[in-house]
């Protein structure tokens, strides 16, 4: 199988199998990973939010592990950096 036709063997008689096995996740009941997914991303987006201030969506808020956040200078050429990122990917996409 191919890499973009990988949405469509989850309707597929066999479904997906996960790592090899047909029975670790049964992967044809889309509203099953539908929730699944709601819960997983739901979970991060609210870790994410529960960080104080303004700029709680940015690095530095309560997850910075690399300290990326301590130099203010650098933080802001980071987060322009990120934009920058961002647009070009979003632009990307046009092909």
């Amino acid at each position: 199988p191919v890499w973009f036709k990988a949405g469509a063997q989850l309707f597929a008689p066999d479904g997906i199998d996960y790592l090899g096995s047909p029975g670790l996740i049964d992967a044809h009941n889309i509203i099953a990973i539908v929730a699944c997914q709601v819960l997983l991303m739901g979970g991060a987006e609210a870790y994410r939010t529960k960080a104080a201030g303004a700029d709680r969506t940015y690095p530095g808020g309560s997850f910075d592990p690399l300290g990326l956040a301590d130099d203010p200078d650098t933080f802001a050429e980071l987060k322009v950096k990120e934009i920058k990122n961002g647009r070009l990917a979003m632009f990307s996409m046009f092909g």
